[in-house]
């Protein structure tokens, strides 16, 4: 009975499933081989191949071919090829800049927007002697996810909370409310439609979407209107989830491309609204059980990771929250963190503890009594969210950074005291509680002061080689290099000044 159980169970998952190339094979992606896309490209007409891989900017970089015969399709399948390395990060020697993208077989799809029959496939960086490139994104996350598993023997599951603008031309009808747009409808909703087309083709490339919905911020200028959505993922590893929000980004803006309209994720559009994070929920995972729940609450292993998180804020930042613009987002009284705590359900603190379903799976049953069948438990469904990052986030090096919090936060002599010692259950911002608040640490309040907590805690993330010290040493010198020492108080008060900060980093 219980392997007929499990056999419908993943059938149903497959057919399901929205990637063509699932459904085509009747297999899960972790499963697909060379032969297996091959056949699929074959027997589909697919004419071209994209090659994807993210840059030393955040950005999904795209390289195209023609299919001209099987044994083309084959070589680049099975050697990938070669690319500049010096146009793609900037601490690459021109003078030996060769470097190989090496597609990753599980992460195909067809892809949504090409007029003409694509596969695409995200791809690895390798070097010249054929191993992987130390200092790229997606291998120092994939490095800081093999120590935390080796020491810890947990693995790290993430998803985000991606925040994001449609800018438009002014819609006179039936208008919102300024900063009350959460989860509001269509047709006071515009752009619900963009939404739901996006979640469908990211779905299609193969990400797990939990919902969307539209959000808090509703901007009218003069002449356009800015409305803000959201679309919430589901934890998956954490290479899967970085890969996630990498395409969901591309996705977003490919159709309001389509639409005519601009999609941004910066952190910070206009003061006193909303500005657009990426929260990031995690969890730690031991054969398939989530060892972030204990009894009817959280677990050690959940706070001595979310100390881990305090711990690094800081520096995490430094990943996080990579242009100036990010620190005008980190203010009091918009929902965003300012101070290093954690609380449950507290919308006010940096890393907050949702809700997570414990014992109360009688809900449906008392919401639809005419239902007698039994509810499957969700006691998996807790996270703990980290809510300062924002859409400047290098979400590969983010996650990383997070992966080697989590580990630090495990190991960390005094983990579950200091836990103890930041923990609030109060909005921080409201002025009775203002003396709680001063008493806890600060966020950092521009790049140049992340830059500093990077190198105070470099050595936490370049231990057993995760972090490269070229990629330290390149990110220091970029957030230095906005020079932006007490952005916050340099602007205030200065409309046209922010408006053109805002501007340069709209695409952050």
């Amino acid at each position: 009975m219980a392997s007929g159980v499990s056999k419908f169970m993943k059938d149903t998952r497959i057919e399901m499933n929205p990637n063509r190339i699932v459904q085509y094979l009747g297999k899960p992606p972790e499963e697909f081989t060379r032969e297996d896309l091959i056949k699929f490209i074959e027997n589909n007409r697919i004419e071209t191949i994209n090659f994807r891989y993210v840059g030393g900017d955040g950005r999904l970089k795209t390289l195209n071919f023609v299919i001209t015969s099987r044994a083309q399709l084959d070589q680049l399948l099975s050697a990938g090829e070669r690319v500049d390395g010096s146009s793609l990060f900037s601490y690459i020697d021109a003078a030996s800049s060769d470097l190989y993208v090496i597609p990753r077989y599980k992460t195909a799809y067809v892809n949504p927007f090409a007029t003409i029959p694509t596969v695409d496939l995200i791809c690895s960086y390798y070097t010249k002697e054929g191993i992987r490139l130390s200092s790229s994104p997606e291998n120092i996350l994939s490095k800081a996810h093999e120590v935390l598993k080796d020491s810890a023997g947990l693995s790290l599951e993430a998803m985000g909370e991606l925040e994001y603008y449609v800018i438009c031309d002014r819609q006179h009808f039936y208008p919102t409310t300024a900063q009350k747009g959460y989860q509001e409808s269509s047709p006071f909703c515009k752009w619900e439609i963009l939404r739901y087309e996006a979640m469908q083709a990211i779905a299609q490339t193969g990400g797990k979407i939990k919902y969307g919905h539209s959000e808090v911020g509703y901007i009218c200028a003069e002449d356009h209107d800015m409305e803000q959505n959201e679309i919430e993922f589901i934890p998956v590893p954490v290479e899967e989830a970085a890969d996630q929000i990498v395409i969901a980004k591309w996705v977003l803006r490919m159709i309001g491309y389509k639409y005519g309209v601009m999609v941004s994720f910066a952190p910070k559009i206009e003061v006193g609204h909303a500005g657009s994070g990426l929260h990031i929920h995690t969890r730690l995972v031991k054969d398939g059980k989530n060892m972030m729940v204990e009894g009817d609450g959280l677990s050690d292993v959940a706070r001595k990771t979310i100390a881990g998180y305090l711990r690094l804020a800081p520096s995490l930042t430094a990943f996080g929250n990579t242009v100036p613009t990010s620190y005008l987002r980190l203010v009091p009284h918009q929902e965003a963190p300012t101070n290093i705590c954690w609380g449950d359900r507290n919308r006010s603190v940096l890393v907050r503890v949702p809700l997570g379903w414990l014992n109360v799976d009688n809900m449906a049953r008392d919401a639809n009594p005419q239902d007698k069948g039994e509810s499957a438990g969700f006691a998996d469904s807790q996270t703990v969210e980290f809510r300062c990052p924002d859409g400047s986030a290098n979400i590969c090096l983010l996650l990383a950074g997070m992966a080697v919090a989590a580990r630090h936060g495990l190991e960390m002599e005094g983990a579950l005291e200091l836990a103890d010692k930041l923990y609030v259950d109060v909005n921080i911002f409201a002025p009775e509680h203002r003396k709680i608040q001063e008493k806890l640490p600060q966020l950092p309040v521009s790049c140049w002061e992340s830059a500093e907590c990077l190198l105070r805690d470099r050595q936490i993330y370049e231990r057993d080689d995760v972090f490269s010290p070229v990629v330290i040493d390149g990110l220091v010198e970029t957030l230095k290099g906005y020079d932006d020492k007490d952005v916050s108080v340099k602007y205030y008060g200065r409309g046209d000044e922010i408006k053109r900060l805002v501007e340069e980093y709209l695409h952050c």
